[in-house]
């Protein structure tokens, strides 16, 4: 045997013996060089890890103890594995949970490095490290073996030939996010082979690939797909985790989104959606974990280095700080945790060429031992790495900790969710009161949270609805939350939605309510295309899909969570319109400017960029925004403030958008403004089929119908 080789197959009857020799202790998890298998795992608190191998039907073959600890990183060479080969690991160390410790070599864990996870977690007693139903609870120490309830790790061969596929970097004032699920938005599609839905392959279907780039969105936002569990209770009650917020494995994409064996299905789906120019976003979880709390089960980090990679109490170790409400916080204080979730990001953005991230509860990212602070670990790591600092990054900026609401307050380089937007327009159309001047600000892009340190109006990522609450169609036909079918008497859930039933509860027959209730839903889209910002689109939300009125859809994967392409002739009459309001955001940059209006007036161009207008055509003064009742005004949008010596067509056009959420008609009087000789209406949420048009010239009033939104494009004397 060679000086720098060993065989360990101690305490186990091995149907073989595997040579190991030392390896490295770099890249972290299973790498496969073309000749062996290099295998390395973290761990600053265990005493040994073995390495258990498995064969495709889930046996154990053997089980090898790691031979070298190098700076913490427990590591060996296997110059007999290859790719396909399946593992996981034992920990071996103290169990003193009260000292933070739950090693227990019981436990077959997942390397958190995997980049594909194998079978399914199959629910037993046996997952859990102590002993449930023992009076000492998780203090308590449980022999059972858990490997035949895990699933498995798997090696793989990154090879993939991406062609002439390219990258897309999308400028981000021409970004229109459409946020989605991979398996909700698929498994009823009439157009996707029965064995694809559901799959990361159903969205390479063309006609799928192709209603999305008609539609107009730019960039594809997937609901978690890392992989995740179910959690117990919900599949005690026959209920699954549908949006996949309760990560296992932050380098594996999700087995049952997989119609193949190989994670290049995941690198097929990217290259086409790239191919038909459309971005890839990745909404990821790196906050918390599927493990929870001390009474969770122990299926990787818990095993590995339990006080390590999570926060814990500081007087008490043995409990879990939960800034999260899922039980347990990564601690990304810790430069190894740091590491891995950084080495997760760029694997995704390199290796799986994807576009950027939305990340859950971003506040935990940038909360340190004393708070949040904008110029954390995690920031800052971002912030100059030179992978990651190309990406899109986009916080949802709240989490339920001490301090966790942070909107605005993120550095610079990062885009955030505004739910002040969100809260704002549905207040408004709902005919809220004393509502018109945080109107303004929101469709100005919210120059008070974000326009400090060079950050530009796209850092507002704007939102009327997204995956958590109610649908668009929902928002208009629903007071109260429908969310029986959860389990949970309906407990669960926002109860303040800011919605409108209109006068029925949910559905009816009355094409009055109808008809209000689609005009509301054009309302909003438009509100939500031609607001300074980046908009997102709820998948579903251009047809009114419904949920039946549940808000909080995250365990019905059924017909409730997936996306119904069933659409009646009302749904694609919004289909159209909601293509017509992206083409025109996309057609006129003054919509999507990327400097903050200020309102003021410039004397070197002899102009103001943004002019709030009354009905009457005059500008709105200082008394005018302290009217409660106040529901109706216009956004006059100055094409000679947009930047000179560009000369795209719609550059400089000038634009007047004129809102009522009135109950009844408003009549404007359309304002002169110099060089311009009449105003062509590009759209009316009264008549959304109506062709654009010039009905009257600008000395003359228009007729802004109740509960609708108008844009109009100034005709200039000399074009």
């Amino acid at each position: 045997m060679a000086p720098n080789e060993r065989e360990v197959i101690e305490g186990f009857d091995a149907t073989h013996r595997t040579r190991v020799r030392e390896g490295l202790p770099y890249p972290l998890g299973a790498t496969w060089d073309g000749l062996g298998v290099n295998f390395a795992l973290f761990s600053a608190h265990a005493t040994k890890v073995e390495l258990c191998l498995y064969d495709d039907s889930g046996n154990e073959t053997d089980r090898v103890e790691l031979p070298e600890y190098t700076d913490e990183v427990w590591h060996g060479y296997l110059p007999d594995a290859r790719h396909g080969q399946l593992y996981g690991y034992r920990v071996h160390g103290p169990f003193d949970p009260e000292n933070g410790h739950r090693f227990n070599p019981n436990k077959l864990l997942l390397d958190p490095y995997a980049m594909q996870i194998v079978g399914e977690l199959e629910w037993d007693d046996a997952l859990y490290g102590y002993v449930i139903g023992d009076e000492e609870g998780d203090l308590s120490f449980d022999e059972r073996d858990s490997a035949p309830f895990m699933p498995k790790c798997r090696v793989i061969d990154p090879a993939f030939t991406w062609g002439r596929s390219r990258e897309i970097h999308i400028p981000w004032d021409q970004t229109i996010f459409y946020e989605t699920h991979v398996r909700g938005y698929t498994m009823r599609h009439p157009a996707v082979p029965e064995a694809l839905r559901g799959t990361f392959s159903a969205l390479t279907v063309p006609q799928v690939v192709e209603y999305i780039q008609k539609l107009g969105v730019t960039s594809v936002e997937l609901m978690p797909i890392h992989a995740f569990v179910d959690d117990r209770h919900l599949q005690e009650k026959g209920l699954h985790n549908y949006w996949g917020y309760n990560t296992l494995a932050f380098f594996a994409p999700h087995p049952k989104y997989m119609a193949t064996e190989s994670v290049n299905e995941f690198k097929q789906m990217v290259a086409c959606l790239h191919a038909a120019g459309i971005e890839v976003i990745l909404d990821v979880v790196y906050n918390h974990t599927a493990e929870g709390n001390e009474m969770g089960p122990t299926l990787s980090f818990k095993g590995i280095d339990n006080a390590t990679y999570y926060r814990l109490l500081p007087d008490d170790k043995r409990y879990y700080i939960n800034d999260t409400g899922t039980g347990n916080t990564l601690n990304l204080s810790h430069q190894r945790v740091l590491q891995m979730v950084t080495d997760s990001l760029r694997y995704w953005a390199t290796e799986m060429r994807v576009d950027g991230f939305r990340f859950d509860l971003a506040t935990i990212l940038g909360r340190e031992d004393y708070g949040f602070d904008e110029g954390g670990g995690f920031l800052d790591t971002c912030r100059q790495d030179p992978v990651l600092g190309q990406c899109k990054l986009i916080a949802e900026p709240w989490d339920c900790g001490p301090g966790g609401y942070q909107v605005g307050r993120f550095p610079p380089g990062w885009a955030e969710w505004n739910d002040r937007y969100r809260d704002t327009m549905r207040a408004f159309w709902k005919g809220d009161e004393d509502k018109i001047s945080e109107f303004a600000t929101r469709a100005s892009g919210s120059a008070d949270f974000f326009n400090q340190r060079g950050r530009k109006p796209h850092a507002s990522v704007n939102f009327i609805t997204a995956h958590d609450g109610f649908t668009l169609n929902d928002l208009v036909s629903y007071n109260d939350k429908h969310n029986e079918a959860n389990g949970e008497e309906n407990r669960d859930g926002h109860s303040d939605n800011l919605s409108w039933n209109h006068g029925v509860e949910g559905e009816t027959d009355d094409e009055e309510i109808n008809q209000l209730r689609q005009r509301q839903m054009r309302n909003m889209i438009a509100t939500l295309m031609f607001s300074q910002g980046t908009p997102m689109l709820l998948a579903g939300d251009e047809f009114a899909r419904t949920q039946g009125g549940n808000n909080n859809a995250y365990c019905q994967d059924s017909e409730i969570g997936w996306v119904d392409w069933n659409i009646h002739d009302k749904g694609q009459a919004l289909v159209r319109f909601t293509q017509r309001v992206i083409a025109l955001r996309k057609r006129y940059p003054t919509l999507r400017r990327t400097r903050f209006s200020t309102g003021e007036y410039n004397p070197d161009i002899g102009v103001k960029d943004v002019t709030w207008i009354r009905t009457d055509g005059e500008e709105m003064t200082f008394d005018d925004w302290g009217h409660a009742h106040a529901k109706s005004l216009g956004m006059l949008l100055d094409g000679r403030a947009q930047p000179t010596g560009i000369r795209r067509p719609g550059w400089h056009s000038t634009l007047l958008l004129l809102v009522n959420a009135h109950f009844e008609e408003v009549e404007f009087t359309l304002p002169d403004v110099a060089d311009g000789t009449g105003w062509v209406r590009l759209v009316d949420t009264f008549q959304p089929e109506a062709p654009e048009s010039a009905p009257q010239g600008f000395e003359d009033g228009y007729v802004c119908q109740p509960r609708s939104l108008v844009l109009f494009e100034l005709v200039k004397s000399q074009q």
